[in-house]
């Protein structure tokens, strides 16, 4: 049988304890994987482990979907009214929040993100989601569209049947609620892959999902390798539909699976290098903050992060300054330290994948003008990182980082700036700051990205779609949009007395 996992929190930050099993989720039941091996989870502050967890296998797949759509057919789907589906959603969204401080430390523990953002963020943020889902439950509606007087014609969006989640490391339960939240508010039934390097709030999740009382197999969760489950959901022949969040790389991959394999609907969310654009009107001590806010947030493992920061040239030199000042102001450390911003990156991988691009930055000729470094002397830690002196070409500014590394360009005028910061492959974010509204809404209008945001950066709200133009991804999440990732429309025509002679 699975093990459980056991941890005390005694911090400045949070005081509490969890206990939940370790297995896999399977069909309202704690399993072990087919091969009874095992997965190690890291703790990212000291590169220790944390705990060991079941390691899910491609027949372990298999197991899911055969459940998840017994459900489909039996107990949700059709036969689970809107107003049943959405009072489980609420009641799971009563039940996070009667654990929010349980499942922020445990997003902090894994993560490495600080407490008091995965509490008043990640957390406030996820509830949010499952709760504005439970109110579109009763809520999905097709058209009655007028042919003639002799046919009723209408449309109907019905819940594909079994949908496949697979979920990043870097904003683990969010990602979660995002893609659980329209896939059972339109009856589908789901099989979620957490990261591996992320997998305990999804599991503690589990726990709640089953106390919430959702009919066994309507959620299943497991964990597994993305080379090993995450293939073979994408692969799956009785998989309808694949929702990912994840690198650009393995977004083509699992594209070319449901191409080669059942054509399953394909939505991905996918990477970002995001431009941040402050003209030389805007309120600099705010573009300041935000700036900081847009890259340094979540230690840079944002997809839409401000990776780089285009400032007009009459101002380029004073927020270099200022922003320096914020930079150095950020406390790296501790995530359940009160006054720590920036935690630890999620692993060694990832550690030595930014440092990878800090060294291939000062090689290719960038001055590191801040940072550069790692943090301490164990974990996953490294100083916020300001690149300048850079080139279109350079790695840096190419390609996405995924930490804490921003560049900062200069720039002349507004053709220069739309320019240079459509020259990506990417086009998942934008950020514009100017005191001229109309400067402002006509530069958001000519950026190539899904979200542009105007004097904020990083604002992501339930009800306003997510996602990306280009190589950042397919379809959206939140808002009603996401709804429409998880329904298929069937027309139907009703002969109302037109006879054939």
């Amino acid at each position: 049988m699975p093990t459980t996992f056991e941890y005390t929190w005694d911090t400045p930050a949070y005081k509490g304890k969890t206990s939940f099993p370790t297995g896999l989720y399977i069909d309202g039941k704690w399993v072990d994987g087919g091969d009874k091996s095992t997965l190690d989870v890291i703790n990212p502050t000291n590169g220790k482990i944390l705990t060991t967890i079941s390691e899910a296998t491609p027949a372990d797949v298999d197991v899911a979907v055969k459940v998840a759509q017994k459900a489909f057919d039996t107990t949700w789907g059709l036969n689970a009214s809107g107003a049943t589906r959405a009072k489980l959603l609420n009641r799971l969204g009563n039940l996070m929040e009667e654990h929010i401080d349980e499942l922020a430390a445990l997003e902090a523990l894994d993560n490495g993100k600080t407490f008091s953002w995965a509490k008043n963020a990640d957390l406030a943020g996820s509830i949010g989601c499952i709760r504005y889902y439970a109110g579109w439950a009763d809520k999905i509606t097709g058209q009655v569209i007028e042919t003639d007087e002799n046919k009723l014609s209408y449309t109907r969006h019905e819940p594909m049947g079994v949908v496949g989640q697979i979920i990043p490391w870097n904003f683990p339960l969010m990602m979660m609620s995002w893609k659980i939240g329209p896939a059972l508010a339109t009856g589908n039934t789901i099989v979620l892959k957490p990261s591996e390097f992320t997998p305990l709030t999804a599991l503690r999740m589990a726990s709640l999902i089953h106390e919430a009382g959702f009919p066994p197999g309507v959620v299943n969760i497991l964990v597994g390798l993305g080379s090993t489950v995450g293939a073979a959901m994408a692969e799956h022949m009785d998989i309808e539909k694949l929702a990912f969040t994840g690198s650009t790389l393995v977004g083509r991959k699992i594209m070319e699976a449901a191409a080669k394999t059942n054509l399953k609907n394909v939505t991905l969310e996918l990477g970002g290098k995001s431009p941040n654009i402050i003209f030389d009107d805007a309120d600099l001590d705010q573009a300041v903050n935000w700036a900081s806010h847009g890259i340094f947030w979540n230690h840079g493992q944002a997809c839409c992060a401000g990776s780089r920061i285009f400032v007009q040239a009459s101002i380029y030199d004073e927020f270099l300054k200022r922003f320096t000042e914020k930079t150095r102001s950020l406390k790296v450390g501790d995530p359940f330290d009160e006054d720590s911003y920036q935690g630890p990156q999620v692993s060694k991988l990832q550690y030595d994948r930014i440092m990878g691009y800090i060294d291939s930055g000062r090689q290719e000729g960038a001055t590191v003008h801040f940072g550069g470094e790692r943090h301490g002397e164990e974990g996953y830690f490294i100083k916020p990182t300001i690149f300048t002196d850079t080139k279109p070409d350079m790695r840096i500014v190419k390609e996405e980082i995924f930490g804490p590394v921003g560049v900062v360009i200069k720039f002349d005028d507004e053709d220069d700036v739309i320019r240079q910061a459509n020259d990506t492959v990417y086009g998942l974010a934008a950020a514009v700051f100017t005191q001229d509204i109309n400067r402002a809404i006509g530069t958001a209008h000519k950026l190539k990205a899904g979200t542009a945001w105007i004097n904020c950066v990083n604002q992501l709200h339930p009800n306003v779609p997510f996602g990306g133009f280009k190589q950042s991804g397919i379809g959206r999440e939140l808002g009603e949009y996401a709804l429409h990732n998880y329904t298929s429309v069937k027309s139907v025509h009703v002969n109302l007395g037109h006879k054939m002679k």
